[in-house]
């Protein structure tokens, strides 16, 4: 038996700031072919499981290039044909093969190309025939479209918001597709459309149960996999939205009845799946006023991880106007500041300018005197298995206000590190400011006596009427109220 394994995925903001390119995957994470590291990718668990299964189980395993770039704007077309027809090639050359197997982050949108991961699939599907099983594992906030769904055998999305489980999901994906070419099963999809975008953390009810729930009826009646699509909101394309993928072992019906079912719960409880979002303001008051252990306040518009910046300084403005100290923000993305931090030294004393510099919406740049109260040369956060780089790190304390984490790679709240690793205790503070929309609460969650998310600038709002879509199919919650689910496939 033999298997080709290969990755192209990131997250593309419609509305970001920040140019995508070909350097930007090079820049974030890059493997050619046969060069993954044994270190897990939040987008390569199917490459990766392969690899210690097939030296496991006897089958042979040929590797194509790996791609991941941090969340950001439309990517150039050239940019993307070239990661593309890459690893199209290395697929050429490694046939015959019995088996695909992608990691697909399944929002990633080029110039000329809306559903990039369909496209992707349908030139593979051409290569490797109708008789060859296609397997795809993609993050929750993916868009589900048909065409993806229907050239491949088997899609699994990530069950958890943190993704804590995309180990889980790649091993999963990659018995499923075993069990296909042996003729063991026959996936068939079944997949609803509610018409609808919802937040939905699973740390928390309603989603918590939900999950668990779902998880109990894999396995269950011909049930081989449930997959809830989130959707991502800040990308204006068709088909954004959330979506229910139901595959089953043969049991079409029983599937599409299962889907919608699923499909109309999460449009029965349409706003109830989300925690309730603050102004800036209400949220600096509850979280200031609170007692009795670390309070976190996020910020989720200006989340990397969702195509921000993650350098817009209002919350620190507002912090500074009130005086708040034992307080921290993290992090803010600015190089040039962290070079400087540097190069002054551990413990130094300086006027420092940071922050707003990517957009008008990232609000004037911080102008105070810092004290450098840590330095982190190359260093990282965890993300569940995964590692994330930070960069140079540097953390600042403002005179009269907070302390703030500085990073010369950009991403969001995800590990402990982000503090420990420059010398600095989380549940020290009183307040913690993450830039972050649910990710931080794998780690930092446990913790917290207090968790709540505020509304301040960047270009992933909490509320989808905030964004200016042209594409999005329409009626749709909650831009529109008359909204009718439906079954696609």
């Amino acid at each position: 038996m033999r298997l080709f394994a290969a990755s192209l995925a990131t997250e593309t903001n419609t509305f970001s700031p920040i140019p995508t390119s070909r350097a930007s995957f090079e820049a974030a994470f890059y493997a050619p072919a046969g060069e993954h590291p044994d270190l897990p990718k939040l987008c390569t668990a199917p490459l990766l499981i392969a690899r210690r299964r097939a030296a496991q189980e006897g089958f042979t395993l040929i590797e194509g290039s790996s791609f991941w770039a941090e969340p950001s704007s439309t990517i150039d077309r050239e940019s993307f044909e070239s990661m593309r027809d890459e690893i199209l090639e290395q697929l050429k050359a490694a046939m015959p093969v019995d088996g695909v197997l992608m990691g697909f982050h399944g929002a990633l949108v080029a110039d000329g190309y809306d559903d990039a991961e369909g496209d992707m699939l349908e030139r593979i599907r051409n290569i490797v025939g109708k008789e060859c099983t296609i397997g795809c594992e993609y993050d929750p906030h993916c868009h589900l479209t048909e065409k993806r769904v229907q050239l491949a055998n088997i899609s699994i999305l990530f069950k958890e918001y943190p993704h804590i489980d995309f180990l889980d999901r790649g091993e999963e994906l990659l018995s499923l597709v075993l069990r296909t070419i042996r003729g063991e099963i026959k996936p068939v999809a079944s997949l609803y459309d509610p018409r609808m975008w919802d937040f939905y953390p699973t740390t928390t009810e309603p989603m918590r149960s939900f999950v668990d729930r779902i998880k109990a009826l894999e396995g269950q009646d011909g049930v081989l996999s449930i997959s809830i699509g989130h959707g991502f909101m800040h990308a204006d394309v068709a088909d954004m939205g959330s979506r229910v993928l139901v595959i089953t072992d043969d049991r079409k019906s029983a599937g599409d009845r299962l889907a919608a079912d699923l499909g109309r719960e999460l449009w029965e409880r349409r706003g109830a799946w989300s925690p309730r979002a603050l102004s800036m303001e209400d949220g600096l008051n509850e979280v200031l006023a609170h007692g009795g252990g670390t309070a976190i306040l996020a910020e989720p518009a200006d989340n990397a991880g969702g195509g921000a910046a993650s350098d817009d300084t209002r919350i620190i403005h507002a912090l500074l106007q009130r005086g708040a100290q034992n307080v921290a923000v993290a992090p803010v993305w600015d190089p040039v500041a962290v070079s400087f931090c540097h190069g002054a030294g551990l413990g130094a004393r300086l006027p420092l300018r940071f922050g707003g510099k990517t957009a008008p919406e990232s609000e004037p740049p911080v102008d105070h005197t810092v004290e450098v109260i840590g330095l982190a040369v190359d260093t990282w956060q965890h993300f569940g298995a995964a590692q994330v780089p930070l960069g140079d790190a540097a953390a600042i304390r403002l005179e009269n206000g907070p302390d703030v984490i500085l990073i010369s790679s950009r991403t969001q709240a995800l590990g402990t590190e982000l503090f420990t690793h420059l010398g600095l205790d989380p549940a020290a503070y009183r307040v913690l400011v993450l830039k972050s929309a649910q990710h931080f609460a794998g780690a930092f969650g446990p913790g917290a006596s207090l968790i709540l998310r505020a509304e301040t600038g960047g270009c992933c709002p909490t509320d989808p009427n905030r964004h200016a879509y042209t594409k999005v199919t329409r009626p749709f919650w909650p831009l529109d109220d008359n909204v009718e689910g439906r079954l696609l496939i």
